[in-house]
């Protein structure tokens, strides 16, 4: 299913002012810091994942940029505003598929989603975007007799019903079947190629590989590695693995030459390894490499900062 490009209000291209600006931003609490000088920018159209562990602060900067919790410090724009002065027509301009939600579980799907789209101006049709997020079929349902999945749809449905300039989807396809996450996927793409900016939190590292520009992955609270899917990381986190068993045990080496390596392997044997397996790394490894090693330095820092204090 894909919407017409064609649409009133559909933007297009990536020029202009980053539709996202934030610069040392930071939120503290009595009892710790949960975003910590975090700096980046979204340019228009792009899609943008903001990957971390439980706690590690992607939510609460996301709430940030929504206009939903004030900073501590630092500065931030959304479209150009400040969203802790943002009104009406700035909060209109943004489409948002939190963690959770509360649907009115006696109304059905249609009925929400039309609720909905008389908030906005200039709102997608409301048949179409049910079709887009698989619901036809569930159309006349009431919304507390879906499965936990579907709500999550009608969620996506009422974060781009109104058109947004800027998407924010905070683990948007929890509770999807695989099926059901690759229609999302296509979802997205679609929106992505209108000049839809969306900022995207997921546990799902497949999906990020699949849907984003750039990735920023933030642990306690810091910003850790930010770049394009395809560079994140470094050039060493990304070289590939050969394994194989010979009469020692299992043996393993690192190489930007997997290919030639088990030529040699072989020529030294005259038969390919047993067990050989060229291993690339995925996103989920360069990710779980940069999040331990972040943690590993924090608790460092904490023990040489308690050690001080003795």
């Amino acid at each position: 299913m894909t919407f017409s490009a064609s649409e009133p209000g559909a933007a297009t291209g990536t020029s202009g002012p980053p539709v996202v600006e934030v610069r040392n931003l930071v939120k503290r609490y009595p009892a710790h810091t949960a975003v910590d000088d975090v700096s980046f920018d979204i340019a228009r159209g792009e899609t943008f994942a903001l990957l971390g562990p439980n706690g590690a602060g992607k939510s609460t900067t996301i709430e940030i940029l929504e206009g939903y919790r004030d900073r501590s410090s630092g500065e931030v724009r959304v479209l150009g505003i400040d969203p802790q002065k943002g009104d009406l027509a700035w909060k209109a301009q943004l489409g948002i598929v939190l963690q959770s939600s509360a649907e009115a579980a006696h109304v059905t799907v249609r009925e929400q989603v039309e609720q909905f789209a008389a908030y906005y101006p200039h709102p997608r049709d409301v048949d179409e975007v049910i079709a887009a997020v698989g619901l036809t079929e569930k159309s006349k349902t009431r919304i507390g007799k879906l499965s936990g999945g579907q709500r999550r749809r009608v969620d996506v449905a009422l974060g781009v019903i109104g058109r947004p300039q800027l998407l924010f989807l905070d683990e948007p396809t929890t509770g999807f079947d695989p099926e059901a996450r690759r229609h999302f996927w296509e979802l997205i793409r679609t929106l992505k190629a209108e000049g839809t900016t969306i900022l995207l939190t997921t546990h799902y590292l497949d999906e990020a590989a699949q849907l984003a520009d750039r990735v920023a992955v933030i642990a306690r609270g810091k910003l850790v590695e930010i770049g394009p899917v395809d560079t994140i990381g470094g050039t060493e986190a990304r070289i590939p693995v050969v394994r194989w068993r010979d009469e020692t045990g299992l043996r393993e080496h690192h190489t930007s030459e997997p290919a030639a390596f088990v030529a040699t392997l072989s020529a030294r044997t005259g038969s390919e390894p047993r067990d050989l397996e060229v291993i690339r790394p995925s996103l989920e490894d360069i990710y779980l490499g940069l999040v331990s090693a972040a943690v590993a330095l924090g608790e460092d820092e904490t023990e040489a900062t308690g050690a001080a204090h003795v």
